[in-house]
């Protein structure tokens, strides 16, 4: 099934980037939801087990948004985070299994004793050598 969005929308004043499918379906995702898991190296690591904790991130903005092909977008963030590739797939689990998602990142905040408001440290997020 082809869940590519007819129309995009980044709204600022709420932080949250709209899809609308050609079926009416809309999707609201949260900036800072599709910032904790932007699936760039950056965030994802390399492998199992290499993933980087984000936090800071509920301020977030997206500063642009540019098309990648006809399958993906690449939003550029307000923190300088451009590297990841949001195909139709993601972004549509994004929007329909935030509940989980939320879940599953306060957990991991618990887990490793931050919140969503602490800053990043210093050499986290910023990039790794292989993407240098």
């Amino acid at each position: 099934m082809n869940r590519q969005p007819v129309d995009i929308t980044v709204h600022q004043q709420s932080r949250v980037l709209a899809l609308t499918y050609e079926d009416g379906v809309q999707l609201r995702i949260p900036f800072e939801l599709l910032r904790v898991h932007s699936p760039s190296a950056e965030v994802q690591g390399h492998g199992p087990g290499q993933e980087v904790l984000q936090t800071g991130k509920r301020d977030v903005l997206i500063e642009s948004l540019e098309p990648v092909g006809h399958y993906a977008v690449r939003p550029v963030f307000s923190d300088g985070h451009a590297s990841g590739l949001y195909t139709w797939e993601l972004l549509h689990r994004l929007g329909t299994e935030q509940d989980a998602l939320w879940a599953d990142y306060e957990r991991r905040l618990r887990d490793a004793g931050r919140s969503r408001d602490d800053p990043m440290p210093a050499a986290a997020g910023a990039g790794c050598a292989s993407h240098a």
